[in-house]
């Protein structure tokens, strides 16, 4: 019963609240000032220092601060929360504004303007060189706002240009053509991805000699829709690569429904020299359907059933294909012309170099389409259809 009591006694003195005000240390002075008749301080101080045994005590068991040696330390504050960081706000793309219309006529020295104006000039320019439309611009400010008019730049060639630097890929931006030939130049995937990018109303692009790396750049949603595709000679191009070229683009923002290839306006397609097979003939078939000319050339693995896949009944390109070129595919034979009879719109087809494709065969050709459509050949193992 008595342990009980005590522990009893024991809780209640350690919920007891601590008093840290500084009367609290006062009264304590006061007392020891009537006890010993004395009211310094420091002999309190150290008197309250010493344990029973006479030792010193340190400040840190008595609960003093070395600091403060008046205030006793109260118990440290629960630590502040840290403020909350700045969420970060979704960026948005922020585009420069449009620029000021060009002035109708040129301001002259004595602050007067030209009688010509803006489209007479225009007239002049359209017949010159970009060379000179380039000399031009360091004229003034306005014939440089004139000169780069995109009338006059409807279409760039870089071809075989050595080194595809960052000023021209601004100067094209610059003039927005709608055709641009960077044939046989080394071109990265990140220069053409940039550019095609920012020219939405291109409609031939040229990339013959580039390499498979920078043509990829083709494979994303932002590929405009082009009308012709020049993708001769290109490194490391084959079926697989084919088919990431057609294909729909699996980089589509969320929401967008439209999983139709980029390149399903395409009507010129220049294949040259390429390793593709019939594969990708199936794939031209099935996401080209307004394909009328074809460029396959040089493709040793094109067969007669490569032309009989292209004029096959129910296919597209049977009623769409007008123009075929074939130089120098040494499988062809004879045999092909009579798949050809079945496009109801072919008007030019090239066989020229082809080994096993004779004169006999196509003077056949011709007689048997005279009928309806009358051919005639215009060099050897090249026909072409009389309008």
């Amino acid at each position: 019963m008595e342990i009980r009591r005590r522990t009893h006694s024991l809780t209640n003195q350690n919920h007891r609240p601590i008093k840290t005000e500084p009367d609290d240390v006062d009264d304590a002075k006061s007392k020891w000032s009537l006890n010993n008749g004395s009211s310094d301080l420091g002999d309190w101080l150290r008197h309250r220092g010493r344990d029973v045994n006479g030792n010193q005590k340190g400040f840190s068991t008595l609960g003093w601060n070395r600091s403060s040696p008046i205030s006793p330390i109260c118990p440290r504050p629960p630590p502040s929360h840290s403020p909350p960081k700045c969420v970060q706000m979704e960026r948005h793309v922020i585009r420069p504004p449009p620029i000021s219309p060009p002035p109708d006529r040129l301001p002259l020295n004595d602050e007067q303007t030209h009688v010509m104006r803006r489209e007479a000039w225009m007239c002049v320019f359209s017949q010159l060189t970009h060379k000179d439309l380039c000399v031009c611009m360091r004229v003034c400010r306005t014939w440089n706002r004139w000169c780069c008019d995109k009338r006059l730049w409807t279409h760039i060639d870089l071809s075989r240009c050595k080194s595809i630097t960052p000023l021209m890929l601004s100067g094209i931006i610059r003039r927005q053509p709608v055709a641009l030939d960077l044939s046989w130049t080394n071109i990265s995937k990140k220069q053409l991805s940039w550019i095609i990018n920012r020219l939405p109303g291109l409609r031939v692009l040229l990339l013959s000699g580039c390499s498979w790396v920078a043509v990829s750049a083709l494979c994303t949603s932002s590929c405009p829709l082009l009308r012709t595709l020049d993708v001769q000679w290109v490194e490391g191009l084959k079926d697989a690569q084919m088919r990431d070229l057609l294909s729909p683009p699996t980089d589509n923002r969320p929401g967008q429904l439209d999983n139709r290839s980029k390149l399903r306006n395409v009507v010129d397609l220049r294949l040259a020299g390429l390793d593709i097979t019939d594969t990708s003939l199936r794939l031209i078939i099935r996401y080209m359907p307004l394909l009328n000319k074809l460029d396959l050339s040089y493709c040793n693995h094109v067969t007669d059933q490569s032309v009989n896949i292209l004029t096959a009944a129910g296919t597209t390109s049977r009623d769409s294909l007008t123009d075929i070129k074939l130089c120098v595919c040494n499988r062809v034979t004879d045999q092909s012309l009579s798949f050809f009879k079945r496009c109801g719109s072919i008007c030019h087809i090239d066989l020229r170099l082809c080994r096993h494709v004779t004169r006999e065969g196509c003077d056949q050709f011709i007689a048997e389409m005279s009928v309806s459509v009358q051919f005639e050949l215009i060099e050897e193992k090249l026909l072409q259809k009389i309008s």
